[in-house]
């Protein structure tokens, strides 16, 4: 059996009970980044075997994992941060999972998306997730398929490039699309700003640098 479990994006406290319950029980965890992981393990005591799987090593051991499960061996899935396989390694496990009859049983918790989305002041209603955009090959196209989106687009972006993808949003999207910038969920720092690119533009061209994890969530096309 294989165990999807989210982990929390910021604060610790996030985490439901079914999941540390889970990770009390299965046989071994795998985890994107295995020193992430074991600190929170630390925190709420919970001692198991952790492997580590990410998107580097994915496609050679998940045919031994297959296995493993196969033979009555209970697997976790963690990631570093939030549901696993949104934005994250995953995938393959599961639909390797599904191919060989081995039960896949995802918790309910923890995600950057939902949690930016019901904040944003943009309607949620309906919304389409977009993850992360190209850095460079299809980035232009992909932008401007998106600018024509009538509901509600939601975006992840690193703190290097946020400046750039704004700047970005303002060409393609135009200026009178509302975008709300949401920085470190459920941590000390965060913060929701819902304005249009020019001020946003602005206000982090003032920073001397740029640190965090960020969502976009952007006003959908109106026409």
């Amino acid at each position: 059996m294989l165990y999807i479990i989210p982990t929390p994006i910021g604060n610790l406290k996030d985490i439901t009970f079914r999941a540390l319950g889970t990770l009390q029980n299965v046989d071994e965890i795998l985890a994107e980044d295995t020193r992430v992981t074991r600190k929170l393990l630390d925190h709420y005591q919970i001692s198991k075997p952790i492997r580590s799987y990410h998107a580097h090593n994915e496609h050679k051991i998940f045919p031994t994992l297959i296995s493993d499960m196969s033979k009555g061996k209970t697997y976790g899935l963690v990631s570093d941060a939030g549901t696993p396989a949104i934005s994250d390694p995953g995938f393959l496990l599961v639909r390797a999972c599904y191919q060989s009859k081995i039960k896949v049983v995802p918790l309910p918790g923890p995600t950057a998306l939902i949690a930016a989305v019901a904040g944003s002041g943009l309607p949620a209603d309906r919304f389409h997730f977009e993850g992360f955009l190209p850095h460079k090959k299809g980035r232009n196209k992909r932008l401007e398929f998106l600018a024509t989106y009538p509901y509600t687009i939601v975006l992840y972006e690193s703190p290097y490039r946020l400046l750039k993808t704004i700047k970005d949003i303002q060409s393609v999207f135009g200026e009178e699309r509302r975008v709300c910038v949401v920085k470190e969920i459920s941590k000390i720092y965060e913060k929701f700003t819902l304005d249009y690119p020019e001020n946003l533009i602005t206000n982090f061209e003032e920073e001397t640098k740029i640190k965090g994890e960020f969502v976009l969530v952007i006003e959908g096309d109106s026409k």
